[in-house]
């Protein structure tokens, strides 16, 4: 892809995909917005200099009991005005595209996803941003209740959705994803740009706990807070958010499985708008009896010559 063709694909969602067939780019006529009265669950600062408490992922189980205040906000929804919406602007992006994957089975198959979907979102990474290398490193299939966390032992095979505004990296969370996967060229890869892009899917229509995501330009560097999250023998680091009331959240009212969310968690190129989008799962009341959601998410490494 040129770098024109890019450019006009970041701006808008009507274009047509060179040469690939899977790849279905389209607006659907313009419904009615249904915007979300609701809370997000910020992180709640002791105020003393202290570090977050860090997630612990150890014998198949997380244990987070970091503190988090619930805060009321309005989510809106951005139907019929998903291209005002690109990833170096707002920090996350829609996109109309039907997967040849379909159903749960499917997608909590390893191995299918890792052969089909991989190289699926591969695809839909280098058209979307022109990027001359992608690489998925990881993805979450989520299908479990919303108090997973609580569950005990082994919650981490019933993951659900996460009501936590966060980043799944930060800055320097970014650095240490590419180099642990890239550890012989990290030293040259840092040097040029490059990204760590979620691509979030409902497997079926979302209607509980959906995804919202802020516009990136709307919460400050003021408001992250490095955190991390502690395996056995490594570590991550991610952001989690501080409240503020100049926070704007979005999501896509009864998101379909061919509608895509684009997450931007990083970006090393500080000119652009938006470095980074925090995102949350969030209750909506009128929804909270509903069936448990369903999605997926691919986690890359993307990289520019």
């Amino acid at each position: 892809m040129t770098a024109a063709v890019a450019s006009t694909a970041q701006a808008s969602l009507a274009f047509q995909a060179p040469s690939e067939s899977i790849v279905q780019v389209a607006l659907r006529p313009r419904e009615k917005r249904h915007d979300v009265p609701t809370n997000i669950n910020y992180y709640k600062d002791p105020g003393d200099g202290s570090l977050p408490m860090p997630i612990v992922i150890a014998d198949n189980t997380v244990k987070n009991e970091r503190p988090h205040i619930p805060q009321p906000v309005v989510v809106h929804d951005v139907t019929g005005e998903e291209e005002k919406y690109a990833l170096d602007s707002h920090g996350f992006q829609f996109l109309q595209h039907e997967s040849r994957l379909s159903g749960l089975s499917a997608y909590q198959d390893d191995d299918l996803v890792k052969a089909e979907y991989y190289p699926e979102s591969v695809r839909l990474l280098k058209n979307i941003t022109g990027a001359s290398r992608v690489f998925i490193f990881d993805h979450k299939t989520r299908c479990g209740p919303s108090n997973w966390h609580k569950l005990g032992k082994g919650n981490r095979s019933s993951r659900g959705p996460l009501l936590r505004a966060h980043v799944d990296q930060s800055y320097a969370g970014a650095e240490l994803v590419l180099r642990r996967w890239f550890p012989g060229e990290a030293d040259e890869l840092v040097r040029r740009r490059y990204q760590i892009i979620n691509i979030w899917r409902p497997i079926k229509p979302i209607l509980k706990d959906p995804l919202a995501v802020a516009d990136a330009t709307s919460i400050a560097d003021a408001d992250l807070v490095a955190a991390s999250i502690i395996y056995p023998a490594d570590r991550d680091e991610t952001w989690t958010i501080k409240p503020a009331h100049t926070h704007q959240w979005y999501f896509k009212y009864a998101q379909q499985p061919d509608e895509v969310l684009f997450i931007k968690c990083f970006d090393s190129d500080e000119r652009v708008p938006a470095r980074r989008a925090p995102h949350t799962a969030f209750e909506n009341v009128e929804e909270k009896d509903g069936e448990s959601r369903e999605s997926i998410e691919t986690r890359a490494l993307v990289f520019y010559d």
